[in-house]
């Protein structure tokens, strides 16, 4: 059993939206889940930039660019 409501969600992309039927099922379910007015993933914050250069950090050797292993 899919765990998507199909009729609905073609009622909502095709009488809703107003989307053509080759339309609706091009669309992937996260575009869908968009244009029906879902949000999108949060913007990156600075602690989530910090977390990500400490896990990921410039590993310079000197000012030429050269990378130690």
């Amino acid at each position: 059993m899919s765990r998507f409501d199909w009729p609905g969600l073609m009622r909502a992309g095709m009488r809703g939206l107003g989307l053509r039927p080759e339309e609706f099922w091009a669309l992937t379910p996260a575009e869908l889940h968009l244009l029906l007015g879902g949000g999108g993933a949060a913007p990156l914050r600075r602690s989530g930039l910090d977390a990500l250069m400490a896990a990921y950090p410039d590993n310079r050797s000197d000012d030429r660019g050269e990378q130690n292993d």
